[in-house]
This record gives structure tokens, C-alpha cells and sequence, in this order.
């Protein structure tokens, strides 16, 4: 490899690195935001998956021989099996356990109604 391609794939590899680091922020702002276990469990669920495949792609980038490669590799394949079952898993046994997911009630009739009659539902 010439001194290039050596500058790109790192170029490349940071991409990925960084992307990688913004999704496991932004799924532990998920957990601090949303309001019960269901909605903080599909934020970290989804972020948690695909920030650890960046974050490997981009240590792939990285590897300096074969061997670290294959292993990557399969750290990479595993974590895209488990992280979603685990997160399935999760969320049965909360069903299971009688946990039950919140849910606000909107009142659309009168949404319709207002809008029918020309009033405004904002409150400016």
C-alpha cells in the first residue's frame, strides 16, 4: 500500500469512528429523554446496533494484518445477531412482567371539529 491509500482508508476509518461515537451519544440521550422503559429500549436498541457496527467498520479500517481482520470481522457478525435479540428478549419479558407502555390519549374528534369550525388548536 502506498502512503495514499494508507491516508485514505485512515480518512475513511474516522468517518466511521465518529459516526459510530455520535450514535452512542445520541442513544444515551434516548435513555434520558423518553419516558418509559419501551421507547428507551428502541432508542438503544437501534443506536446501540448500528453504532457498534460503525465503530467496528471502522476498526477494520484499522487492522494492521489479516488476523485482527478475521476477528473483527466476527465480533462484527455476532453483535449484529445479538444486539436486536437481546432487545427482543427485553421487551417480551417486560410484557411478560406486566410492565405496560404509556400512552397519551389524544382527543382527535375535537381536533376535527375545531379545524371544521376554523378554530385554532395552537395555543400561540
Amino acid at each position: 500500500m502506498t502512503f495514499d491509500t494508507i491516508t485514505i482508508f485512515s480518512f475513511i476509518s474516522a468517518i466511521f469512528l465518529l459516526i459510530g461515537s455520535f450514535l452512542c451519544i445520541s442513544g444515551g440521550v434516548g435513555i434520558l429523554r423518553f419516558p418509559d422503559f419501551y421507547t428507551r429500549m428502541h432508542a438503544v436498541g437501534v443506536t446501540d446496533t448500528l453504532a457498534a457496527a460503525m465503530i467496528l467498520i471502522g476498526l477494520i479500517l484499522q487492522s494492521p494484518n489479516s488476523l485482527v481482520l478475521i476477528k473483527l470481522l466476527i465480533i462484527l457478525v455476532v453483535t449484529l445477531f445479538i444486539n436486536p435479540t437481546a432487545s427482543h428478549a427485553l421487551a417480551k419479558t417486560a410484557i411478560h412482567n406486566g410492565l405496560m407502555p404509556m400512552v397519551i390519549k389524544h382527543d382527535h374528534d375535537k381536533m376535527i371539529i375545531a379545524k371544521k369550525e376554523g378554530k385554532s388548536s395552537n395555543r400561540s
